[in-house]
């Protein structure tokens, strides 16, 4: 029998072997993850265990704290910020449910973008390959569990950055309803927004790690029946310029999911994303918010942080506070009005992003194809940020790159999800 100690030492050799082009993880924690490794299988021979991440290797985001050790969010403009002086709730969780935690994986520079390059650190390829983008902004934690360096991972998900490089990756990606899961000890983005969320190869380990750490009891997942079903398809602003590869595979998932039974509906929604973006044409709740969350060092150290995502941040530091007011007060209105339109369905379904990942080279270089691809990427997850919605992503098999299908619920509506989500996973699985 392997065990957690054999998975992780085979783990640990694969990172050694490429220890001089390391780009997925930012810091490994080597002895603390023997140690922990050693007790969950003396814990084992004994019979005893603490849960189902229980010697499960798990990595997460760099924007968790770890006590003892700075935490950085993907800069290196915070290299001389005190260091954390306890871990981060979900972190502590996770220990405490005996996940080994391997390390910090890589992200985008203060988690603000959907793409997942970093100039400071090297961008990670994503996993299905190397040339292409992993997505953002948990690049990291999609590409390790793809490419199997941990089993589990966690990111954060303020506009998709959970789901996309999921997506993009191949692996599943939950964001559950924001707040859900505590922000203590996370870097923040925008905390209007941010949600916690984990990485895996399947849907059950996702909600495993997501019980864990919103201090519930995990539980096996139940699956829903897809016989009847009610399924909403918001064409519209959420389907343009969707590849043809992409639109190819989720009209085929759509046909299974209609041929187990379920009822497959067009369910517009536009008139809810126009009257939102209308509320954020100022700029984004995001970058408001993120733009006071760095306020004390933006400008200060502006050499030191990715232009990328200086220019944005920066920009939305001059929006009156007037305006941003009002526009929290609408999303509100916005909010209520969203979670009275999906009523009647169990849940939204639509690509999780609107292309497959395009190379790093071209984005690289061209600052209006990055931001315009920026958007792109984002726009179908983003909403569900904005409307504060729980939302799953599973990729869609035999495709030539990753394609992910999304899911997406009311607020509140995780468990419920989480158990639709395993259904379509196993549907999914006996081919698209």
């Amino acid at each position: 029998m392997t065990t957690t100690r054999d998975k992780l030492e085979t783990i640990l050799a694969r990172l050694a072997g490429r220890k001089d082009e390391e780009r997925v993880f930012l810091r490994i924690y080597e002895d603390a993850a023997r140690i922990a490794a050693d007790a969950a299988d003396a814990r084992q021979r004994a019979g005893l265990t603490l849960g189902p991440l229980d010697g499960v290797i798990v990595s997460i985001k760099d924007l968790f704290d770890v006590a003892g050790e700075t935490t950085l969010a993907g800069s290196i403009a915070l290299r001389d910020a005190p260091p954390a002086d306890k871990d981060a709730t979900i972190v502590r969780r996770l220990r405490q449910a005996g996940a080994v935690i391997l390390g910090k994986t890589n992200m985008v520079e203060f988690a603000f973008s959907g793409i997942g390059l970093n100039p400071h650190y090297g961008t990670p390829g994503n996993a299905a390959d190397p040339s292409r983008i992993p997505g953002g902004s948990s690049s990291g934690a999609g590409v390790t569990v793809a490419e199997g360096t941990s089993e589990i991972s966690i990111g954060s998900d303020t506009g998709g950055s959970v789901r996309i490089p999921a997506a993009l990756n191949g692996v599943v990606g939950f964001k559950p309803t924001a707040h859900r899961v505590p922000l203590d000890g996370a870097f923040p983005l925008a905390p209007s927004l941010d949600s916690i969320g984990p990485l895996a190869r399947d849907v059950q380990d996702c909600a495993f790690a997501d019980a864990i750490m919103a201090g519930e009891e995990p539980r096996l997942l139940n699956a829903h029946p897809l016989v009847g079903l009610r399924i909403g398809v918001p064409r519209g602003r959420l389907f343009a310029q969707t590849e043809p590869m992409v639109e190819k595979a989720f009209e085929a998932a759509l046909k299974h999911l209609s041929g187990a039974g379920a009822r497959i509906v067009d369910h517009g929604i536009d008139d809810l994303l126009e009257a939102m973006a209308d509320t954020t044409v100022t700029s984004s709740i995001a970058s408001i918010e993120a733009s006071e969350v760095h306020a004390d060092w933006l400008e200060a150290k502006v050499a030191e942080i990715d232009p990328r995502v200086h220019w944005w941040i920066a920009r939305s530091g001059k929006v009156p506070a007037p305006i941003y007011i009002r526009m929290l007060r609408r999303r509100r209105t916005l909010v209520a009005a969203m979670d009275e339109r999906l009523a009647p369905l169990d849940v939204l379904a639509l690509p999780t992003t609107a292309i497959s990942a395009p190379l790093i080279a071209p984005l690289e270089a061209d600052i209006k194809l990055y931001n315009k691809t920026d958007d792109l990427i984002l726009r179908n997850t983003t909403f569900g940020n904005q409307f504060d919605l729980t939302g799953i992503s599973l990729p869609i098999p035999g495709t030539e790159r990753p394609v992910g299908l999304m899911l997406v619920a009311r607020h509140g509506h995780d468990q419920r999800l989480l158990d639709i989500a395993a259904s379509v996973e196993t549907m999914l699985a006996q081919g698209v």
